[in-house]
């Protein structure tokens, strides 16, 4: 698994589509699929952080789906926003989805092959 993130319009999607062949990119953008998918060249999810957010919304536990997800799919490339810099939110639930959303990226940064940050469109490799 690979993990890419970045700040917001930071370009991180087309980094990684530019990475990969285009067309064999199987995108899902803010959700991960429900179900088990044929897999055609590299599963990509965008906008983590999105998904992280709707699944604490409906009493979800996106942390134990993402870890599923990643073990049933160990070539897939996961795209997050960075979500903790800044002002600490007044709303309870934007501290909660901030947090969380935080720790998920720790631990797929564990787990991932390969981290990179993307900022103007560049890409680091920080793993």
């Amino acid at each position: 698994m690979k993990l890419v993130i970045g700040g917001y319009a930071q370009g991180k999607l087309s980094y990684v589509l530019q990475k990969y062949d285009m067309e064999s990119c199987q995108i899902w953008d803010g959700e991960i699929p429900k179900n088990k998918i044929e897999q055609r060249g590299t599963v990509v999810i965008n906008h983590l952080h999105h998904w992280i957010k709707s699944r604490i919304a409906k009493d979800g536990c996106p942390e134990k789906e993402i870890f599923a997800f990643v073990e049933n799919y160990p070539n897939c490339v996961i795209i997050s926003d960075e979500i903790g810099n800044g002002i600490v939110p007044i709303e309870a639930f934007e501290r909660e989805y901030r947090e969380r959303t935080g720790r998920i990226l720790v631990e797929l940064a564990k787990k991932a092959e390969e981290v990179e940050r993307v900022i103007c469109g560049i890409g680091q490799k920080i793993k």
